[in-house]
């Protein structure tokens, strides 16, 4: 809605009331979720049992609590550490990737570009299902040939790893593009022109002018791998991260438990979102 535009009273009402209207549409979900993590109760639903902290804090069963919990604690770190992983390489790659994109014109560049955009467009679980077949024929080819078990290319953390890599370094790669575009190149011709190598030139004018992107690109990237599925499902081997984890637990039948892990993943989206939007500020 353009403010300069005149407009009457009801068409505001009427603006207003759809926009409220969106945003319960989104919240509602979530905040029905986190009021029945604290239900004193076996089951997610109504009717209200009580308020109760043991699906946090409980240790004894059946209320056993998320801190309590050794299965999801253990996922949790499962998944923190592919999360790492997959954003440490995604933000190195996706840097090359901007400055090849954005500095260099070359024969094929625009269907290297398409091709980079690619993984964006296809279903997670078809990737994760392309990845499984490529490294399962590659690992078993390797056998026939020289009797090699290779087990980093069997269903695991490696092929997790690698295969939520492949489509969130292009979203890395938008997002330090979409940054290195508005750079000003007289700034590097000048620091040559003072003397500095190039790498010089890069290292303490450009990268510190990348960093809030290259920092929003590595908690987007970080969160992305964290809730991932699809993929993972595909390629998972005997360590489970979180989501694979709670859709396990969830086949077994839901609990609260699961709706404290939720308003815990929650809580700590929101503080990452918080922290990139402090330090984008700066």
């Amino acid at each position: 809605m353009i403010p300069t535009i005149p407009r009457s009273r009801s068409f505001r009402v009427l603006y207003g009331g759809y926009v409220l209207l969106f945003f319960l549409y989104l919240a509602l979900p979530l905040t029905v979720v986190a009021v029945f993590a604290f239900n004193d109760s076996q089951f997610p639903s109504l009717p209200w049992e009580g308020f109760t902290w043991n699906w946090f804090f409980g240790e004894d069963r059946p209320q056993i609590g998320v801190f309590h919990e050794r299965g999801i604690l253990r996922s949790v770190g499962t998944s923190a550490f592919v999360a790492t992983c997959v954003a440490v390489l995604s933000v190195s790659v996706g840097t090359t990737n901007a400055f090849l994109f954005n500095r260099y014109d070359f024969r094929g560049k625009g269907a290297l570009y398409v091709l980079m955009l690619l993984p964006l467009v296809i279903p997670g679980i078809v990737l994760g299902i392309s990845i499984l077949v490529f490294s399962s024929t590659l690992a078993n080819g390797i056998w026939n040939a020289a009797q090699v078990d290779i087990q980093a290319l069997r269903p695991g953390l490696l092929l997790v790893i690698l295969g939520q890599f492949s489509f969130i370094t292009t979203i890395a790669t938008l997002v330090i593009t979409a940054r290195l575009q508005k750079f000003d190149r007289t700034l590097e011709e000048a620091a040559l022109n003072l003397g500095a190598t190039r790498l010089t030139a890069v290292r303490t004018i450009t990268i510190p002018f990348l960093m809030p992107a290259m920092v929003g690109a590595v908690v987007v990237a970080f969160l992305m791998s964290f809730e991932n599925f699809n993929t993972t499902l595909m390629l998972v081997g005997s360590d489970a991260p979180l989501t694979i984890a709670m859709f396990d637990r969830l086949k077994e039948g839901s609990t609260p438990l699961l709706n404290a892990v939720s308003l815990l993943l929650m809580l700590g989206s929101s503080l990452l979102a918080l922290v990139v939007i402090l330090f984008q500020r700066r």
